[in-house]
């Protein structure tokens, strides 16, 4: 009992560190929440700063075979490129690798009932998605990422 106590207690520090973390990042881009409205669409806000979803098969770029990269649809960090862009049949743009793994963040996220691991931008601290580890190789990792979180560039 006295392990499981010290246990929660250390995850309690953690998620408060992750949560300090996140709140400084935000900082850095100088926008409150209401700026955030008047930038970014409904559904760009409620997944970007809301953690939340889009629906499976209804975003911009699930089925997007153009070339080129993706971007952070608030601060404009480069994220992945369509040439690690896949088809996991999921319902949103799936990647087995990032651009840069220094744009992004990873924490893990048991909401739901699930042990899953958000991806968010670090330079502004937008939801993007999920990372699982049933992709393809080289990786087997799939990046799952809601569209309304990212803005596409041609090559």
């Amino acid at each position: 009992m006295k392990y499981l106590v010290i246990l929660c207690m250390v995850f309690h520090i953690a998620c408060a560190q992750q949560t300090s973390t996140n709140k400084q990042t935000k900082s850095t881009m100088n926008k409150s929440e209401e700026d955030w409205k008047k930038i970014l669409t409904e559904e760009q806000y409620h997944v970007t700063r809301e953690k939340g979803t889009e629906r499976a098969f209804t975003g911009a770029y699930w089925n997007n075979h153009d070339k080129g990269k993706y971007l952070c649809i608030c601060c404009g960090t480069e994220l992945f490129s369509s040439t690690e862009k896949f088809d996991s049949g999921c319902g949103w743009p799936s990647f087995y690798d990032s651009m840069n793994k220094e744009n992004i963040v990873e924490t893990a996220d048991h909401s739901f009932g699930m042990d899953r691991i958000e991806i968010t931008c670090k330079t502004c601290g937008a939801h993007m998605g999920h990372v699982f580890n049933d992709g393809p190789p080289p990786t087997h990792l799939r990046y799952c990422i809601n569209s309304a979180s990212l803005k596409f560039v041609k090559n």
